[in-house]
């Protein structure tokens, strides 16, 4: 396997035999409100902390996963302003391939995160550049890089990710869809995808029945779509760790850490970061899923988003630990 310890700082230095992830999605910059508890309508309510940061779904996952020594690049756009100058220098810093971020006319996307006294958070976001990210553009970096592991969400243009994932099916790529924000997702994204990775409102909105019952019932729902969307599907529940429902394979349960949560910001981006480093780096998807409910977790100990991942050692450690166990 690649040396957890080894990273990446643009797409002309990598080592060939370090395994690829190509992650097209979303980058944003993070304006993220602390308060004791979220306003009711009309109400003003003093805030506690006032943080910015990077972050976008795409942005997060591909920071995430490369923590963990994969050759990771994104494919994104950002605006030609100084937000979007920082997210580059960002990328880099973070050991990710930035030679297909494109920079175009409108900003960089902004996201407002309001993080309550119990570590939940409410995001708007406002996507600006991230809106043109090019379909042709995706698709020929997925191909020019051939990369193990292709991942994707819905903070862009779906045809920018349909083009990356058909692109990845013919160079052989495990493809991972995150469809995030929850939205109804196209047959042909569908088709190209091999691992589906919802949360619980978003299982509802691609189809799913309500997560509400108990651990018996949640699994039956699990493999009600999952037998229906013919694909792998991992289900995230939070502190309750994820469901796994391999595609014609039986369901596993993996628990979570338990951890005292301040800001679950990020956490879910964290989860699919670290599951596709665990693909790239061969492993089967329990112990994949396992290093992602690790990383995920420990995120929620720390306040921001790509600010609360772990460390390289730290990811290191935790990769040596899983591959122990």
């Amino acid at each position: 396997m690649t040396d957890p310890g080894r990273g990446v700082v643009d797409s002309g230095r990598v080592d060939p035999a370090t395994p690829r992830i190509v992650v097209v999605g979303s980058a944003n910059f993070d304006q993220i409100v602390v308060v004791t508890r979220l306003p009711d309508a009309g109400e003003t309510l003093l805030g506690e902390q006032y943080h910015e940061g990077f972050g976008g779904k795409g942005a997060n996952q591909a920071v995430a996963a490369a923590r963990f020594g994969p050759a990771v690049s994104i494919v994104t756009a950002v605006g030609d302003d100084a937000r979007g100058r920082a997210t580059i220098d960002n990328f880099l810093t973070a050991g990710v391939g930035a030679d297909d971020v494109a920079i175009t006319g409108p900003t960089t996307g902004v996201a407002s995160i309001w993080v309550d006294g119990a570590g939940m958070n409410r995001i708007v976001v406002i996507p600006g550049a991230n809106e043109l990210v090019d379909p042709a553009a995706a698709s020929e970096a997925v191909r020019r890089l051939k990369p193990a592991v292709v991942v994707g969400q819905f903070e862009i243009p779906k045809p920018a990710t349909t083009a990356a994932f058909l692109a990845g099916r013919t160079t052989g790529a495990v493809t991972i869809l995150n469809p995030a924000p929850g939205a109804a997702i196209d047959p042909a994204l569908l088709a190209a995808t091999d691992w589906l990775v919802p949360n619980e409102s978003e299982f509802v909105q691609i189809g799913g029945r309500p997560l509400t019952g108990d651990a018996a019932d949640r699994v039956a729902a699990i493999e009600e779509l999952g037998a229906r969307v013919g694909i792998g599907l991992i289900v995230t529940l939070g502190e309750r760790g994820v469901v796994v429902r391999p595609r014609g394979g039986a369901v596993i349960a993996i628990p979570a850490p338990a951890v005292r949560a301040i800001d679950t910001t990020g956490a879910g981006d964290a989860f699919v970061g670290a599951l596709a480093a665990g693909f790239a780096l061969g492993w089967p998807v329990e112990d994949a899923a396992t290093l992602g409910c690790a990383f995920a977790a420990d995120s929620v100990t720390r306040r921001g988003t790509q600010a609360s991942y772990a460390d390289r050692a730290a990811a290191a450690a935790l990769l040596a630990t899983i591959r122990a166990s």
